[in-house]
């Protein structure tokens, strides 16, 4: 099979398993799906037209530099998927470029991929939290604050960051990142013997 149809097909695979399989069944946004493949397949198109081995090198800076000034304002973008746009951009740049061995680039495919389901597994640091409170007091004592927001979080605080004391309205904004307590999982209840026609 020709070199540059089995990294196309490898990157295609590996584009609709990061958008899909991974971000869209743990985060739900079809629109960033679709920016996904966008990016993957664009990043594909320019550097298998371009990628020459006089300007691979070139070329690959180029784009991680033009794309990681990109502000998206459209929404609201967390640092989690700029990681999948990243992952997306890697992806096309790594199957686009010229390689004597095709199956170096998919390795590598399969390690973004591979380090994206990890890092981003639930499992992974499930109980932490990240949200912005606004009190309806003015704290300026931070080990006060934090003993407010443990209370009223129900959650042990990690750190915080106050954005605005507030001394008119009596109001705090903070930065706050905190973990949850671990549930214990409940006892199951004994099985009840079964009945047949009433009698047991």
């Amino acid at each position: 099979m020709n070199a540059t149809l089995l990294l196309m097909s490898a990157d295609l695979i590996a584009a609709i398993i990061l958008s899909l399989a991974i971000y869209y069944r743990r985060h739900r946004r079809r629109d960033l799906v679709v920016a996904f493949l966008g990016v993957n397949i664009g990043v594909l198109a320019v550097t298998t037209v371009l990628g020459s081995a006089e300007v691979a090198a070139g070329l690959g800076l180029g784009l991680f530099g033009v794309l990681s000034i990109i502000r998206l304002r459209s929404s609201e973008i967390s640092q989690r998927e700029v990681a999948y746009y990243f992952a997306a951009l890697a992806i096309g740049l790594v199957a686009g470029l010229p390689s004597a061995d095709p199956w170096i680039p998919i390795a590598l495919m399969a390690l973004i991929l591979a380090v994206l389901w990890a890092a981003d597994h639930p499992a992974l640091l499930g109980r932490s939290r990240h949200q912005t409170v606004h009190v309806d007091r003015a704290i300026a004592d931070e080990e006060e604050l934090r003993a407010e927001l443990e209370s009223r979080l129900g959650a042990t605080v990690t750190s915080l960051t106050v954005q605005h004391l507030d001394l008119v309205d009596d109001t705090t904004l903070v930065d706050v990142r905190y973990r949850l307590p671990r549930v214990a999982s409940p006892t199951r209840p004994a099985r009840a013997p079964l009945s047949v026609g009433g009698v047991r």
